[in-house]
C-alpha cells in the first residue's frame, strides 16, 4: 500500500502530525533501519543508537520522533516520513496493516475429539487431534490449533488462542482474549510433597489455575495449581517463553516476565513489576507494584513498590553497579592490603 494510506492505519497520526510523503512510495513491508531496503518501512526513536543509520537506510519511509533534526534528515534523503511521538507503537500497529492476520475459520476438524458434555460457543475453531474434555466450555470466536489439549472442567472465555500443542489441565480458567503459545502448560500440578519416614508423600494438587483477560503465556512454559486455592496471573500481564510459576503465585495486573524467570509458590508481585531474564522469585517473597529486577536477579525476601533491583542476592540496582564496579579492582585491592599489611609486620 502506499505510505498515505498506511499512516491511515496508525492511531496517533492526525491532521497534525508533521510529515513528508516525498513520492508517497509503495510499502510492502518492513525492516530494521540498518537493514531495509526499497519498498521497506522502518522506524527510529529518540535517542536511539540506530540514528546514524537514518543516514544510510535504503528503506523507503521511516516512522520517526519529533526530532526536526532527524526530519530534515530524511526529507533531504528522500524518504517518505512522519513523526510521532511512539514510533515504536506506530510499526506495530504499521505491522498489523502490512501483514494482516488471517483467522481460521471456524468449525471443527474431523479428527478432533470433543466430548459430548462439553459447551462450544459460536464461531469457535477447533483444529485437528485437537482434545476438549467433559464440562469444559469454550466461549465464542476462540481458537484452538492442532493437537491442543483442554482437560476435563476447562474454561475459556471469547476470544482466547491456544496454540499447538499447548495443554491445559482441569480447572483452568482463562479470561477474555488470552492467548496460549505452542507447548505451554496450564494448571499442571504444583510441586507439593511432604516428607515421611518411608519418603515422600505426595500433596494433591486440588486448586486452579486463573489467568485474567488478555493475559499472554509464551511457548514452554508452564503454570501450576495449588493444593488448595488459586493461582491467578493478573490482567494483560505477558509471559515470554520457558517461564515457570509455581503454585499460589499471583500476579497483579500488566506485568511482564522475560525467558527463563522462575517464581516459586506462594510468590506476591503487584501491578506492572518487571521480571528480566533467568530472575529467580523464592517462596513467599513479595514485589511491590511497578518494581524492576534485571536480569540474572535473585529475590528472597520484599522488594518495594517501584524499586529496581539486581544481583544475587537482589539489592538495590545503584548499590549493585557501584559493588560490579568494584569487583574488577579487587585483584589491586587485594595487592594494596597484602604491600600494608607487610609494611605492618
Amino acid at each position: 500500500m502506499r505510505f498515505s494510506s498506511l499512516l491511515s492505519h496508525l492511531s496517533a497520526v492526525d491532521a497534525a502530525s508533521p510529515r513528508h510523503l516525498g513520492s508517497d512510495p509503495e510499502i510492502h513491508g518492513a525492516q530494521a533501519i540498518d537493514l531495509a531496503g526499497e519498498g521497506q518501512l522502518c522506524f527510529l526513536e529518540s535517542g536511539s543508537g540506530l540514528t546514524a543509520a537514518l543516514a544510510e537506510t535504503g528503506g523507503s519511509a521511516v516512522l520517526l520522533p519529533c526530532d526536526e533534526p532527524l526530519q530534515q534528515q530524511a526529507t533531504e534523503r528522500g524518504l517518505a516520513w512522519v513523526a510521532l511521538k511512539d514510533p515504536r507503537l506506530a510499526f506495530a500497529e504499521a505491522l498489523d496493516a502490512l501483514h494482516p492476520r488471517v483467522r481460521p475459520q471456524a468449525g471443527i476438524h474431523p479428527t478432533a475429539v470433543i466430548d459430548p458434555s462439553a459447551r462450544i460457543g459460536a464461531g469457535v475453531h477447533v483444529g485437528a487431534h485437537a482434545v476438549v474434555g467433559a464440562a469444559a466450555v469454550i466461549g465464542d470466536c476462540c481458537i484452538l490449533h492442532p493437537g491442543v489439549v483442554l482437560y476435563h472442567d476447562v474454561q475459556l472465555a471469547e476470544g482466547c488462542e491456544v496454540h499447538a500443542h499447548a495443554v491445559l489441565h482441569p480447572g483452568s480458567r482463562l479470561g477474555l482474549g488470552c492467548v496460549v503459545h505452542s507447548g505451554a502448560v496450564i494448571g499442571s500440578e504444583g510441586f507439593g510433597f511432604v516428607p515421611t519416614s518411608s519418603g515422600w508423600r505426595k500433596m494433591p494438587q486440588t486448586g486452579q489455575v486463573v489467568l485474567e483477560d488478555g493475559v499472554e503465556v509464551g511457548c514452554g512454559s508452564t503454570i501450576d495449581r495449588p493444593s488448595v486455592g488459586e493461582t491467578r496471573i493478573g490482567a494483560g500481564t505477558k509471559i515470554d517463553n520457558l517461564v515457570h510459576i509455581g503454585h499460589g503465585v499471583t500476579t497483579g495486573r500488566g506485568c511482564a516476565l522475560a525467558a527463563q524467570v522462575g517464581i516459586a509458590g506462594g510468590a506476591r508481585l503487584g501491578n506492572g513489576v518487571i521480571l528480566a531474564g533467568q530472575v529467580g522469585v523464592a517462596n513467599r517473597a513479595t514485589i511491590g507494584d511497578r518494581a524492576i529486577a534485571s536480569s540474572k536477579s535473585g529475590i528472597h525476601g520484599e522488594v518495594a513498590a517501584g524499586e529496581v533491583v539486581s544481583g544475587y542476592p537482589a539489592i538495590p540496582n545503584r548499590l549493585w553497579l557501584r559493588c560490579s564496579a568494584a569487583f574488577n579492582k579487587l585483584p589491586e585491592m587485594a595487592r594494596t592490603l597484602r604491600k600494608l599489611q607487610a609494611a605492618q609486620d
